[in-house]
C-alpha cells in the first residue's frame, strides 16, 4: 500500500505550485477580466437628463428573416466626457424592476440597475464628440430572444450614471430559431442538431426535418432543456451576468450512410399549426470507421468571441477571434470536422455572450460537426467540484456550455467521451476535473485508448484543454514542469501502452510542436504533442530556452490541421489565422503490416 503521509504531502505541494504559477500568470499577462466585469453596474445611478437623449433605428430587425441586423443610434449630452458610454441592454428594461426580490426583513435598498449590458461603446468613438457633445455610432445586433434599448451613461465604467435611455427595437420574431449547432452523435453513424429558441415545449413542438436529396423528408423530434439562475455557482453568472438563456433543443439524426450529403431544416410547429422555419442547412455525414476516403479535421482551443461592430474593446479579450472564425470560415469547404478544446466563448459569467458566441461560429456549426472539450472558463470556480479552486467560469461551472453544445458523453455530469471518425479514433478528456490514476475519468481515458480498432483506425488522437503532456509556455516552464503538473507521470504511460499518434492541447495561448516524445526525449515511437491554444485570446510567453523535445514554437495565433487519406500518411499543418498559410507541418507514416 501507499504511503498516505507521503501522497498528501505531495498533493500539497502539488496544489501549492499550481497557485503559484497561476498567480505568476495573472501577473505576466493582466489579461484575465472579462470586457463587461469593467462595468460597475452595483455602483450605477438613475439621473435622467432631460437635454440628454438617445435614438435608434430602425426600430424592427430582421425584416427580411435576418438573425442579425444592423443598428443606428444618435445621441447628445449637455457635458461630454471621455468617459462617456452606450450600453446595450436585452431585455430593454434594465432598472430595478427587472432585480431578483431580496429575501428577508426590513427594507434593503437594492441596487438601480442589476444586469450587465449585452455590449457597449464609448461614446468618443463617434467623431467630434468631446466637441459637439452629439454622435452616432453603429452596432450589430443578433437574435437573443427579447427586445433591446440603449442607455447612455456618463461618469466612465466604475462610476456610471443613467441619463438617456433609448427607444425600444425587436427582431420581427425574437423568439425564432437560430445558431444550429451539429455534432456527432453516440455512433458513427448519428448527427445531432442542437439550437436556441424562444420557444418552451408548451408553446411549440420542436423538430428538425431532414434526409438526403432527391427523398422525401424525414422529421426528428428535439429534447428542450434549460437552466436557470440557481443552477449556476457564482457571480457574476447569478447575479449581474445573469440573462434568460432560451430553450435550447437537440435531436438526433440516426442511421446516416456513410460520406453522404443531407439536407435539414430546424422548425417548431405552433399549436395553431403554423410551422416555424430556420434557415436550410446541409451536412455531410462522417465516414464509417475504417474507411478510406480524405478526412480533414481542424483543432483549436481558447477562441471566445468578439464584435464584429468595435463593441467592448477596452482590454479586448479576444483579440483574433474573429480572424481565426474567419480563417476555418473561408476554407470550410475543405474541413470536415472541427474540435474546439476549452476555453470556449470566454463569457466569464456573462450569460448574453453565449448567444454571442453561438451566433460567430454558426457558419461553421451549421456545415461540419462542431466538438467541444470543457476548459477552466467553462467550469472551474471555488467549492464547485472542479478540479482547480480559480474564479475562471465566472460562476458558470460548466452548465452553460453544456446546454448550449451537445457532445456524446456517457454522463452529462462528465465532460469526456469518445468519438470515431473514419480512420480517426478521439479520446477527449475534461481537464478541470480529476485525471489521475483511480479515478474514474482515468478509467475512461484507458478505456477509450484500449478500445480503438487499429486495423480501422489507424490513428488516435488524444486532446485536452490543459497541457497535460509537454508545453514550454512560460506558465508551466516557470518551476520547470513542462506540462500541468502531476499529469504526465499519470497519463503518459497510457500514451505509451496504446499507442497515441498525436495529442493536442489548448489552455496556453501559442503554438508549439514537440517531435515523438516519451519521458522527456524524442523517440521513434513516442507521441508527438501540439498545443494550438492561439484560437483568440491574448498570447502567451514562452519560456526563453526551448527545451530539447520542442520542435517548432510560434506566438502568433492560428489553428491546427489534420488530413488522412488512408491508414499509413497522416499530414498536419498549423496556419496563421492572420492570412490562412501553413507556418509548420509534419508528416506521420505507418507501416501496414504495424497498423
Amino acid at each position: 500500500m501507499r504511503g498516505s503521509t507521503g501522497l498528501a504531502l505531495r498533493g500539497l505541494l502539488w496544489l501549492a505550485l499550481v497557485l503559484s504559477l497561476a498567480a505568476a500568470c495573472r501577473v505576466v499577462t493582466g489579461h484575465d477580466v472579462h470586457p463587461l466585469s469593467r462595468i460597475a453596474v452595483h455602483r450605477a445611478r438613475v439621473a435622467l437628463d432631460a437635454s440628454a437623449a438617445a435614438r435608434a433605428s430602425p426600430k424592427l430587425l430582421g425584416s427580411r428573416g435576418e438573425d442579425t441586423d444592423w443598428v443606428t443610434l444618435d445621441f447628445h449630452v449637455p457635458n461630454p466626457s471621455d468617459g462617456d458610454w452606450i450600453g446595450v441592454f436585452s431585455p430593454s428594461e434594465f432598472n430595478a424592476s427587472s432585480c431578483p426580490s431580496i429575501q428577508g426583513s426590513g427594507q434593503i435598498p437594492g441596487p438601480a440597475i442589476c444586469s450587465a449590458p449585452v455590449k457597449y461603446q464609448l461614446a468618443n468613438y463617434s467623431s467630434g464628440y468631446a466637441e459637439l457633445g452629439k454622435g452616432t455610432l453603429k452596432f450589430q445586433l443578433i437574435n437573443q430572444r427579447q427586445d433591446f434599448s440603449f442607455g447612455l451613461f456618463t461618469g466612465g465604467l466604475s462610476n456610471p450614471t443613467l441619463v438617456a435611455v433609448s427607444n425600444k427595437i425587436a427582431f420581427v420574431n425574437p423568439k425564432a430559431p437560430v445558431y444550429p449547432r451539429l455534432a456527432l452523435g453516440k455512433t458513427w453513424n448519428e448527427m445531432t442538431v442542437t439550437w436556441t429558441s424562444g420557444y418552451d415545449i408548451s408553446e411549440a413542438y420542436p423538430f428538425v426535418e431532414w434526409g438526403a436529396k432527391g427523398s422525401p423528408p424525414a422529421r426528428a423530434p428535439a429534447d428542450t432543456v434549460t437552466f436557470g439562475r440557481e443552477r449556476l455557482c457564482g457571480e457574476p453568472a447569478s447575479t449581474v451576468g445573469w440573462r434568460d438563456p432560451g430553450f435550447i433543443h437537440t435531436a438526433f439524426l440516426k442511421n446516416l450512410w456513410p460520406a453522404k450529403e443531407y439536407y435539414y431544416r430546424i422548425g417548431h410547429t405552433l399549436h395553431n399549426k403554423e410551422v416555424i422555419w430556420g434557415k436550410p442547412k446541409s451536412f455531410t455525414a462522417a465516414p464509417s470507421p475504417g474507411q478510406r476516403s480524405l478526412q480533414r479535421v481542424v483543432i483549436f482551443g481558447d477562441l471566445g468571441k468578439a464584435e464584429r461592430d468595435g463593441s467592448n474593446e477596452y482590454q479586448n479579450f479576444q483579440p483574433a477571434s474573429l480572424n481565426t472564425t474567419d480563417a476555418v470560415i473561408r476554407d470550410l469547404d475543405n474541413t470536415d470536422i472541427v474540435f474546439h478544446i476549452g476555453d470556449i466563448s470566454y463569457a466569464n459569467g456573462y450569460l448574453s455572450q453565449w448567444d454571442q458566441f453561438t451566433q460567430q461560429v454558426e457558419p461553421i456549426t451549421s456545415r461540419v460537426p462542431y466538438m467541444l472539450a470543457s476548459g477552466n472558463h467553462e467550469r472551474d470556480f471555488p467549492n464547485s467540484g472542479s478540479f482547480y479552486n480559480g474564479t475562471d467560469s465566472g460562476g458558470e461551472c460548466g452548465v452553460p456550455a453544456a446546454a448550449m453544445y451537445y457532445v456524446p458523453t456517457e454522463n452529462r455530469a462528465n465532460y469526456w467521451y469518445m468519438a470515431d471518425y473514419g480512420m480517426f479514433h478521439f479520446c477527449v478528456a475534461d481537464s478541470e476535473q480529476d485525471w489521475r490514476e483511480g479515478t474514474e475519468q482515468y478509467r475512461f481515458i484507458e478505456r477509450c485508448l484500449a478500445t480503438v480498432d487499429r486495423a480501422k483506425q489507424p490513428w488516435l488522437i488524444f486532446t485536452a484543454h490543459r497541457v497535460l503532456g509537454y508545453s514550454s509556455g512560460f506558465y508551466y516552464g516557470y518551476s520547470g514542469v513542462f506540462g500541468e503538473p502531476m499529469a504526465r507521470q499519470n497519463l503518459e504511460p497510457l500514451w505509451r501502452r496504446y499507442g497515441v499518434d498525436v495529442a493536442f492541447y489548448g489552455h496556453f495561448h501559442q503554438y508549439e510542436r514537440t517531435c515523438p516524445v516519451y519521458q522527456e526525449k524524442c523517440v521513434q515511437d513516442g507521441t508527438v504533442h501540439v498545443v494550438v491554444g492561439g484560437g483568440g485570446a491574448y498570447m502567451s510567453n514562452f519560456t526563453t530556452v526551448a527545451p530539447p523535445w520542442s520542435v517548432y514554437r510560434d506566438m502568433d495565433y492560428g489553428f491546427g490541421k489534420l488530413t488522412a487519406s488512408n491508414e499509413t500518411t497522416l499530414q498536419f499543418e498549423y496556419r496563421r489565422s492572420s492570412d490562412g498559410q501553413v507556418y509548420d507541418s509534419f508528416t506521420l507514416h505507418k507501416d501496414k503490416q504495424n497498423v
